[in-house]
Parts: structure tokens; sequence; C-alpha cells
């Protein structure tokens, strides 16, 4: 399921044993452009300290009620590592945040989630590792921040980022909504991750690999479109480039018979 960041802020977070708080933000990598953290407003809650919540306690997203679930109580947020909010999210806190929830460190391996391509929620089986993995230095970036970058097509400047849009079970970036109303009024069109070639974080810059011509053809995305399987072939068979769901069934996990 698709859905826009603009529209998960300010989603209930909902815990075992009651509200949690309401979403902010999101964090993500600047290498695989994957949500690592939900930030929760806690209203009074827990003030003075961000509360991040990772998509592996995740239980679901609920668009009717406008609610997510997790599977955390109170008392697991209120004893976990704390982060002020006017600090980074370093990688001495995501190590001591992971360790204490008992979760993978993202990082450690060469897949998405690390030793895993995909969300493993059965911490005991999660915490296996082959060893050795070749591990990455993880950027972490903010939606709000990136929010009004600039992009840069091969020819020339043509719009700027204007949302993201989120798979709520992999919580993976699929699209970053470009408008280009500087350069066609009011027209906004979907880029993938995967056809960036850069970010100038320095200069607030993203540069894809397409020209303004192949963007200005593309299909139009707005409030009212559906952003069904049909639409996306649509967008990737205009770029010429494979649909990330190509890969999605080589990257499930494998179950017996018995489900498990």
């Amino acid at each position: 399921m698709l859905i826009k960041a603009k529209t998960l802020k300010g989603y209930t977070l909902h815990g075992l044993d009651g509200e949690i708080g309401r979403v902010e933000q999101f964090y993500f990598d600047d290498a695989h452009w994957t949500i690592r953290y939900l930030i929760a407003d806690t209203g009074n809650w827990l003030r003075g300290r961000q509360v991040l919540i990772s998509p592996n306690s995740l239980t679901g997203v609920f668009e009717d009620e406008q609610t997510i679930g997790t599977n955390l109580t109170k008392h697991q947020i209120e004893e976990s590592p704390s982060l002020a909010t006017d600090k980074p999210v370093s990688r001495q806190f995501e190590e001591a945040y992971h360790g204490y929830y008992g979760w993978p460190m993202y990082w450690s391996g060469p897949y998405i989630r690390g030793t895993y391509p995909f969300i493993m929620r059965d911490l005991l089986h999660s915490q296996s590792s082959s060893g050795g993995e070749k591990a990455w230095d993880p950027h972490l970036r903010s939606t709000r921040d990136v929010t009004g970058h600039h992009i840069q097509a091969n020819d020339g400047e043509i719009g700027h980022v204007n949302d993201f849009i989120i798979d709520v079970e992999s919580w993976e970036i699929r699209y970053l909504i470009l408008d280009t109303r500087n350069w066609w009024p009011g027209r906004r069109v979907l880029i993938a991750p995967q056809w960036i070639q850069r970010v100038s974080w320095d200069t607030m810059k993203v540069f894809v690999n397409l020209s303004r011509e192949a963007i200005q053809g593309a299909p139009e995305y707005t409030e009212a479109s559906l952003l069904d399987r049909d639409y996306e072939t649509n967008l990737h068979r205009h770029y010429k480039r494979e649909g990330y769901w190509m890969n999605e069934t080589a990257a499930m996990p494998a179950f017996d018979a018995h489900g498990a």
C-alpha cells in the first residue's frame, strides 16, 4: 500500500497499552531510501525527547481510522535510550536503541535490512547472523528537511521535492513527488529513488538521470491519482525502467507448509 508522507503525518500511533502519540515526520537513510524511524509527537507525555519508532515494531497501518499499530508498551518506550529533540541520531544511539529492543542492526549487512532484505518481526530469528557481512555507514535524513530540495535533470533544473510516497508494507520510499510549478505551472510527477544519480545535501539539490523532456511527458500525478499497479507500470514503461516489484518475490521469506 502506497501512502504519502504528508498523509501519514498526524496518524495516531497506538501501543499495546494505549496511545503513544502522533506521527510527526520520518527519518530515512540516503543509501536505500528506506524509512528507518517514525518520529512521534507525544505531546506532554515525554516532553524534551524524540520518540523514535522503528518499522520493526509496527503491526499495521489503518487508513480509515488514520492509525498505526505497534507492539510496544509505554513502559518500553519510557525506558528506551533517550534522544534529545535538538540532537541528531548518532550511530552510538542507534546501537543502543536497537540493542535495547533486540532488533537487527540494519547497517550490519549487505541488504536493505542488514542480514535480510525484508523486515524481520520474529526477533529470535532475526538476531541470527552468519557473520562477516559487509557493513555500511548510513546517513539519516528527515523527510521534512528534504522537502523543498531542487530537482536537477540531465539538462537543467526541473522543480522541487514536494512529498514522498511510502510503501507502508516494506517502509521503502517508492517515489518522490516532483512539483514542477516553476517550469510547468501546477504539474506534479513521480520520480523513483533508483533514478537518482546523487544528492548534494549542501546545496539541497537532487540530481536525476532523466531529461526534462522525459519528465515532462511522464504520467501526471494528482491528488485523485490511483497509485495502483497499472499506474506504476505506465510510469516505469514511460521511463523505460523495470518496476521494483519484479524483485519482490525473490526478496520474500520462505515458509514451510505449517507457515513457520
